[in-house]
């Protein structure tokens, strides 16, 4: 099944519950959160307390993308103030550290994913599938909205769903980064089926048509 995730970075934040509340009523299945630090990516958006109050405004399920340096710190406040999954980049600190992340996520009760840069190869995520529920492979450098789809991650997203398919066949495949109703058939062809989109969803007076476009591309 596809799943369409609608990154709140590129919503109006000045209206975020109702931006949210527009994206369920458009037939998105997630809420895609990112949270940067200005240490692991170049960019500071969002964190806790935005969660807190989003988590009161929906009962969509959110998933928080910890673009954050030593995620360690900070997951188990991620779980309390709302995340439904917990996402961490393998690239943020020491495999023991990430592997404690994810441990303390699932001991929360909610769901863990780990996520991987363009530069990192698809090996890196070998370590951690005894723990993860999604897996996540980005096609933007990590940090801003708005770039373009990097079309030599398609084989990586090949790579990492026969590794799936193989260890964990349940588990599910992101791809977040320029993902578009052109973009989500290449994606998805490569083995997808979690789609996160920015400015394809937020940036479309439509939501309802823009979340069915790449649905069904």
């Amino acid at each position: 099944m596809i799943k369409i995730a609608p990154s709140i970075l590129s919503a109006d934040f000045a209206r975020l519950g109702d931006e949210v509340a527009e994206i369920k009523m458009a037939g998105a299945d997630y809420v895609h959160f990112d949270v940067m630090d200005g240490q692991f990516v170049p960019n500071i958006s969002i964190g806790i307390p935005v969660l807190k109050s989003l988590r009161k405004a929906t009962d969509m399920f959110i998933d928080v993308h910890l673009m954050i340096d030593r995620p360690l710190r900070y997951v188990e406040q991620f779980c309390s103030a709302g995340a439904d999954l917990v996402n961490v980049h393998v690239e943020a600190d020491s495999r023991e550290n990430i592997i404690a992340a994810l441990e303390t996520v699932k001991k929360l009760g909610k769901k863990t994913g780990v996520t991987i840069k363009p530069k990192t190869p698809a090996g890196a995520i070998a370590p951690y599938l005894g723990l993860v529920d999604l897996v996540l492979v980005m096609t933007v450098e990590p940090g801003f909205g708005g770039q373009s789809f990097m079309h030599d991650q398609l084989p990586k997203i090949a790579q990492v769903r026969r590794m799936l398919d193989e260890a964990c066949p349940g588990c599910e495949l992101e791809v977040d980064g320029g993902v578009d109703a052109v973009t989500a058939k290449l994606v998805k062809e490569a083995g997808a089926n979690v789609l996160v989109a920015g400015s394809a969803v937020f940036g479309k007076a439509d939501r309802a048509a823009a979340v069915r476009a790449i649905r069904e591309a």
